[in-house]
């Protein structure tokens, strides 16, 4: 028996999962929460250190399960832009990361020149925003002192969750990263697949504070932990992982994850196409020697709309209990939601928007504002689809995965609403799964041909063609109130 054990560093959770190869699942999962913070508004934070102590004890939580078992290696995945910087020589984080959801560096990114952006666009396929890395290096070179001593001594290191963490599990033999996660800088060439020199000038940032780029399926250092020496092998991005883990590698396969954010990907395959609808252009794996491109869509928040019922409005005791709420009322009430909280990513890159409930009357019950949230997820991704039908891909069905994705009322309202069939997989850890199958191709233990096994048939929601009216209606609504939501609703 061999176990494989993939690691997903996410936003608000670290987790581990143990994978038996010859069974082909997930045979045990250790999962430790990890807090953000948010010094002021749009300002999204966390301790990197926590991060790592709790990547830490889910990792040995695995390894105390598998006992005398084999374990094969370790695969990664990550959420993705998060910024870490920190000291070569002690792997100390001088400062908080600063989350991919934060919108502090949004009037720097507004304020640059047209070429400069026209410039970001070509060699990165992303819009310039505050989302990426880049930013985000640049404001902490600009208010850390230590940065700045750092900088001056060759000590500092800056990178994303990945990096972070595979530099301190081998103390500091690996400064690496992968194309998918060096992809989200706004600093690396997709087509040319190396670090952009004319980006790096541009924006100040030395090459030497970066890692190390490779692909997904390379090695990336070796860990010890509980008396073993494992390889760190496979390493993508927590949506390009998902999009592996649901085996769409041929051209206009795609999947929606339902997570702290939404993030719909389709692939393109060998060809990098450039959206003309708000869309962002990525690197979807790099296996065996070939790159895969694909579409994006991310809207910032989807589950974090249903984490704030339960933690900031105190709606909810579960998120569980989300769906009997929504199915114990017929429609939403006329209320709707925008889930604005930090702004609006695809289609809008909108970093002013804010969030908002429209619609609100007399008769309005906790129901009907529960409800109202899981259809604006809904809505969201109808969104995203629209934008890659426009680009001229055929979708006539959507796989799905992320927490959020056990909702079968979720499930059913997507459907209804994109008038397509979403396959939910019985393993909706999707993203782990990525990570476990990166780390069998990197050891030799499967190969491109043999992924698609590894993903099982679980539950697919057919659309209700007879609400197709109601929800049109329903949908026409909710972009009016994201007019509303937006600065600028002339746009």
């Amino acid at each position: 028996m061999k176990y494989l054990i993939a690691l997903d560093a996410g936003t608000t959770s670290v987790r581990a999962f143990v994978y038996d190869l010859a069974e082909k699942k997930f045979v045990y999962r250790a999962q430790q929460e990890v807090g953000q913070s948010f010094p002021q508004p749009g300002w999204v934070e966390q301790d990197a250190d926590e991060i790592y102590y709790k990547t830490a004890y889910v990792l040995n939580d695995c390894l105390r399960f598998a006992g005398e078992k084999e374990v094969a290696g370790v695969g990664f995945t990550n959420q993705r832009e998060t910024t870490v910087l920190w000291d070569r020589e002690t792997g100390e984080p001088i400062c908080p990361a600063i989350g991919w959801q934060c919108r502090r560096t949004s009037d720097w990114c507004r304020a640059l020149d047209d070429a400069t952006k026209a410039l970001v666009r070509a060699r990165t396929g992303l819009v310039p925003d505050a989302y990426f890395s880049a930013s985000k290096i640049l404001w902490n070179l600009e208010h850390i002192p230590a940065a700045k001593r750092l900088l001056a001594e060759g000590r500092l290191c800056a990178g994303t969750v990945d990096s972070y963490l595979i530099f301190k599990f081998t103390e500091g033999r690996s400064f690496v990263t992968d194309v998918t996660n060096a992809s989200r800088t706004m600093l690396y060439n997709i087509h040319t697949l190396d670090w952009d020199e004319e980006l790096l000038a541009c924006f100040g940032i030395p090459r030497e504070i970066l890692p190390e780029v490779r692909a997904c399926d390379a090695r990336f250092g070796e860990i010890s932990l509980r008396d073993r020496v494992l390889p760190i092998a496979g390493l993508a991005g927590d949506q390009q992982a998902a999009l592996i883990g649901q085996g769409c590698l041929e051209v206009g396969e795609g999947k929606i994850t339902y997570g702290t954010g939404l993030f719909l990907l389709f692939s393109t395959g060998a060809r990098a196409i450039t959206s003309s609808n708000g869309l962002l252009t990525t690197i979807g794996c790099r296996i065996g020697g070939r790159t895969m491109y694909a579409l994006e869509g991310s809207a910032f928040h989807a589950g974090s709309g249903v984490q704030w019922l339960r933690d900031g409005l105190g709606l909810i005791p579960n998120a569980a209990e989300t769906q009997t709420l929504a199915e114990s009322v017929p429609d939403s009430g006329g209320v709707v939601f925008v889930p604005a909280f930090t702004g609006l990513g695809a289609p809008y890159w909108d970093a002013e928007a804010r969030a908002l409930f429209a619609g609100i009357t007399r008769g309005t019950t906790r129901a009907h504002l529960v409800r109202a949230v899981l259809e604006s997820i809904a809505f969201e991704a109808r969104e995203l689809v629209d934008c890659i039908r426009a680009e001229g891909v055929n979708i006539s069905l959507v796989r799905c995965d992320g927490g959020a994705s056990a909702n079968d009322f979720l499930m059913q309202c997507q459907a209804d609403v994109l008038g397509v069939p979403v396959d939910r997989p019985q393993e909706r850890e999707s993203t782990a799964l990525g990570a476990a199958m990166l780390c069998a191709l990197s050891l030799g233990l499967a190969d491109l041909h043999s992924l698609p096994e590894y993903r099982f048939a679980g539950q697919v929601f057919m659309p209700n063609f007879a609400r197709k009216d109601v929800c049109e209606a329903e949908y026409r609504t909710y972009r009016t109130a994201v007019r509303r939501a937006l600065l600028r609703p002339e746009e």
